[in-house]
């Protein structure tokens, strides 16, 4: 009888345990891949549990805004691009960073040689496949400093909508399609081009490159001091994984596989996209660096009579409240 009462007692304890974690949603961009790896390595090795957390982990999708999903309330944290965060931000959508994973673009065009673009300098007269639902903008903004339009026409170019796959580039409906270093670019690749049939034009090398794969909050959700802490240690885990994940990129790609329930992801290509990721983290520490921040904003300003964002957002956009106390 006794032995019974103390293994219910036991039970209940550890029942009270698993409800006392707190609960996090994260949203990310995009599909369950290695460009997400620290978080499910954080989740995987128990960093979140440690910081006693419960985190669900949202995958994306080509249907998924992650800023739309904040704003309904579906998820307390997102992982997205700075200029859809801030276009976002603009037109009412008090979205706040609180942690700046990635310190580089993998952004960048991919273009076939045999269509003679040698650079920049190229493009009018092209079609240019580009991906929207936000992430138009570091395109946008890249044309706008260019001078160059994108309604089409001999000085402009033929913005075409680009599915989230790189087919346009192989059917040769576009010159140039946008890419990932870490992922898009390894499809054309693997389809049976090859890198010396491809000129690429990375937007950092181009002096373009804006800020991606931050966490972003709600504003108002900063005024609790209870989200703060649970931000604090989310951030805290979550960057353990990055490191992590940076340190062991063949574990952290095998990781994101168990997590991949769509079947979809090979071992070859998220061991290979680990390898890229790690390049574009490498530098940060989590915290965002201002000059950075500042960078992104001018470059998202800079677009003439069509910027992306029209005032700059201002240090309310951001803060080091999470990161210092995390990190």
């Amino acid at each position: 009888m006794m032995k019974r009462m103390m293994g219910a007692l036991a039970l209940g304890l550890a029942a009270t345990g698993a409800q006392a974690q707190d609960e996090v949603t994260l949203q990310l961009k995009w599909v369950t891949q290695a460009q997400f790896a620290g978080y499910y390595v954080a989740k995987e090795k128990g960093f979140y549990e440690d910081e006693n957390l419960d985190v669900t982990i949202k995958p994306g999708g080509p249907d998924i805004a992650p800023t739309q999903v904040i704003a309904g309330g579906g998820a307390d944290v997102i992982v997205e691009w700075m200029p859809a965060a801030l276009a976002a931000r603009e037109r009412g959508l008090p979205l706040v960073n609180i942690a700046q994973p990635f310190k580089s673009s993998g952004m960048m065009l991919t273009c076939l040689k045999e269509t003679g673009i040698e650079g920049p300098e190229d493009f009018p007269g092209r079609t240019l496949g580009v991906w929207f639902f936000g992430n138009e903008y570091p395109f946008l903004s890249w044309m706008s400093q260019l001078e160059i339009p994108t309604d089409g026409g001999e000085d402009g170019v033929e913005v075409l909508k680009q599915g989230f796959n790189v087919d346009p580039l192989l059917n040769k409906q576009a010159d140039c399609i946008s890419t990932m270093t870490y992922n898009e670019y390894w499809q054309v690749i693997d389809a049976g081009i090859t890198e010396d049939e491809l000129i690429t034009f990375k937007y950092e090398d181009q002096g373009v490159a804006t800020l991606e794969d931050g966490l972003w909050v709600m504003e108002d959700d900063l005024k609790d001091p209870a989200f703060v802490d649970k931000m604090v240690r989310f951030v805290r885990a979550s960057m353990e994984g990055w490191k992590y994940a940076e340190e062991n990129p063949d574990e952290a790609a095998e990781i994101v596989l168990e997590y991949d329930e769509t079947g979809a992801q090979t071992e070859k290509h998220q061991k290979r996209m680990m390898g890229e990721i790690a390049k574009l983290t490498q530098g940060s520490e989590g915290a965002l660096d201002p000059a950075d921040f500042e960078r992104t904003v001018e470059s998202l300003l800079s677009g003439g009579s069509d910027p992306v964002i029209t005032e700059h957002p201002g240090d309310a956009a951001w803060t080091h409240e999470i990161t210092d106390e995390a990190l």
